[in-house]
């Protein structure tokens, strides 16, 4: 174990919410099983984390994937950068408490942040303004406030995660583009196939009218899809509405 590591905050938050937090050599152990650790560090493996807590797993994948990135892309300042926030793209979590979600986009950050200027300057360059803002925007989409069995926020909408699709990642690919597309967690589990680029849109809810009551009419929302987008620009979040 850690010198200090806190894996309990409170005897309340236990009997609430079951919170105890992982070891970090338990953590390690199990991210390196065989067979796994293979799967998990590979920048476009989807990975989902259904307590993240404070970001413990996903920080430790994380780490690895970019350290495995440095290598692979050592003498190539871009395609580190593209493929290291493809690693951050595919990498979700869920988890109920407040706290503990900004703690854990704080960390993910931070290990980004970190690695990247530390691998910068090996090219006596800064870290690139757009990358950054990139890898916020990824990370604060995929790890989101909520209850994983209910499927749903605490506010008890559904959960959305989006899918960051890269388009035709080839063996030389230095510049990444990605469709964002919206799926509910609901969606997800149930396997269901959207159109490409697919903008999340709630269903208003109807109420039973009596029967003189007058239906009013209510403005149509508008309808939006996702465009192609250079990973290095999602924090633009680039979309354009259906017109029908």
């Amino acid at each position: 174990m850690v010198e200090n590591e806190v894996l309990i905050k409170n005897k309340r938050r236990v009997q609430q919410h079951g919170e105890v937090f992982t070891p970090k050599a338990i953590v390690d152990a199990m991210v390196t099983l065989p067979g796994l650790d293979e799967v998990i560090t590979q920048a476009a493996s989807t990975v989902l984390e259904p307590a993240a807590g404070e970001g413990a797993f996903l920080v430790n994948i994380l780490e690895r994937r970019l350290a495995q990135l440095a290598e692979q892309f050592s003498d190539d300042l871009v395609r580190f950068e593209n493929f290291s926030l493809l690693a951050i793209s595919s990498l979700y979590g869920i988890e109920l408490l407040d706290d503990n979600l900004k703690k854990c986009l704080i960390n993910l950050y931070i290990t980004f942040h970190d690695f990247y200027k530390d691998f910068a300057s090996k090219f006596n360059q800064q870290p690139k303004s757009n990358v950054e803002e990139s890898a916020k925007t990824l990370i604060i989409i995929n790890i989101v406030q909520g209850d994983f069995l209910k499927r749903t926020t605490i506010t008890g909408s559904p959960i959305i995660f989006s899918e960051w699709a890269p388009h035709k990642i080839a063996k030389n690919t230095k510049h990444i583009q990605v469709l964002r597309t919206e799926y509910t967690l609901q969606e997800i589990f149930e396997k269901v196939e959207l159109e490409p680029g697919s903008v999340y849109t709630p269903i208003p809810k109807t109420e039973q009218l009596g029967l003189f009551d007058k239906q009013e009419d209510l403005p149509i929302a508008p309808l939006y899809k996702y465009l192609p987008t250079p990973i290095t620009e999602v924090y633009k979040e680039v979309r354009e509405e259906i017109i029908e």
